[in-house]
């Protein structure tokens, strides 16, 4: 090469096109190590041959990824900001053919092999949060009440998505805890959103009943208990849903409950749908004839090894112009007096009042989760750069999303041994490219 050409490969390399091509990543077949791609080898299909390469290497950045799990800072932190191919990955979200309904049902399956014995009962929660945003192209965007900032006497409003997350309640081992698994994600609009529409508009109950049905069609043959808080507390719901799965809930204590019909009699007439009006759990606290048992749970408003006093029964749950739900009512107080009574209820009859207590106290575990999960589950899994496709159910490839009073926190250090503060080993991200960028 001449004095002249050695000249001009220097000035190439110092341009600003040759910085730019330097920062760039060589590709990589594999940025998941083995152990990670073997469990995802059940989604391979769901997606097309060209696609599922840059979901793979899109899930790399996300897992990654501390904050907001955009595109674009997955792309950072590989080390891909620059490369000239980055809408391809925008469009895994908007344009790429691919079922979430079909990846959140391998998604359920997968973790209940994974966690729980087969005869063992499916434990899920259900609860919605709301993802504060704020655009003219948001048009599923409503106002709702901020439940972090509100009180029984101030009320704050929050504009922004609601999501319906359903999230599998199971003790994880290496975690020694309860931890709330999202699988599904589901879109729930305000009222206002079908106002200029032809559809009907869906309430949240109405959004539960069908992510619960379709739980059940994922998992036939499999005991389930629905686990919900008093916002679905609602008869329709428990009379749509209570005969595939067994919902467990608050109850009010001056809630109508009724004695079991008396057998048909011979001849002409209706048969009677409900007995005789039962009194209200608020009387059945204050009998001191009732027989109550003690009961010691793990967890109990903030408290370890509580000691309780519980006691049970079956009626009749009736509302004029809805049919009947028979119900498992569930009494709860406290013996040293220190926390006011609670009632809940469960529509398997022949659960135990124990085992409801105790499926109850698994959904308290959703905010302890999120809230420990904070450095490697952030508030938006990824964010849709278009508009939101309202008419499908959008579960995104790690379906998470923290309910409202979640501190969002990075931890200073990460354990010792360890990759963050899920206590994944440290070598869990050995054999791909990525591990350098982030242990």
């Amino acid at each position: 090469m001449s004095r002249r050409g050695s000249v001009v490969a220097i000035q190439s390399l110092d341009s600003t096109r040759g910085m730019k091509h330097s920062h760039r990543l060589p590709a990589c077949p594999d940025p998941l190590p083995p152990r990670f791609l073997s469990c995802l080898a059940e989604f391979a299909d769901l997606f097309t041959l060209p696609t599922w390469p840059n979901v793979l290497m899109l899930l790399a950045g996300v897992i990654l990824t501390p904050g907001r799990r955009t595109i674009a800072a997955a792309l950072r932190i590989l080390g891909r900001e620059r490369d000239p191919q980055f809408c391809t990955f925008h469009r895994i979200l908007n344009r790429a053919a691919w079922s979430s309904r079909a990846a959140a049902s391998r998604l359920l399956l997968l973790l209940t092999a994974s966690f729980l014995p087969a005869a063992a009962p499916v434990v899920i929660g259900l609860d919605d949060t709301i993802e504060r945003r704020w655009g003219p192209k948001i048009s599923a965007r409503g106002i709702y009440r901020d439940p972090v900032r509100s009180s029984k006497g101030h009320f704050v409003k929050a504009s922004g998505l609601r999501w319906l997350s359903a999230m599998l309640l199971v003790p994880v081992p290496w975690a020694d805890r309860i931890m709330a698994l999202p699988f599904l994600t589901v879109l729930a609009p305000s009222k206002r959103f079908y106002a200029a529409k032809l559809r009907t508009p869906k309430t949240l109950v109405d959004w539960a009943r069908q992510a619960a049905l379709q739980i059940h069609r994922w998992l036939p043959g499999r005991s389930i208990v629905l686990v919900v808080d008093s916002a679905f507390a609602a008869i329709e719901f428990l009379a749509a849903v209570g005969k595939h799965v067994c919902v467990v809930t608050r109850l009010r204590l001056d809630a109508n409950l009724f004695a079991f019909p008396p057998p048909k009699r011979k001849g002409r007439g209706r048969p009677a749908i409900k007995g005789k009006r039962l009194r209200k759990l608020s009387a059945v606290l204050k009998d001191h004839k009732i027989r109550w048992q003690r009961c010691r749970i793990s967890l109990w408003y903030g408290r370890t090894n509580r000691m309780v006093e519980i006691t049970s029964g079956t009626a009749l749950w009736y509302r004029a112009g809805v049919a009947p739900v028979p119900i498992r009512w569930l009494l709860v107080r406290d013996p040293k007096g220190e926390l006011d009574p609670q009632a809940f209820l469960a529509t398997d009859l022949d659960a135990r009042p124990q085992d409801i207590l105790a499926w109850f106290v698994r959904r308290w575990q959703v905010e302890v989760t999120f809230d420990g999960l904070s450095y490697c589950t952030p508030p938006y899994v990824i964010e849709k750069t278009g508009p939101a496709d309202l008419d499908r159910t959008f579960a995104e490839i790690l379906p998470d999303a923290p309910l409202p009073g979640i501190s969002l926190r990075r931890p200073f250090a990460a354990p010792k041994g360890h990759s963050h503060i899920l206590e994944l080993p440290a070598d869990a991200f050995g054999g791909s490219y990525a591990a350098p960028l982030y242990l």
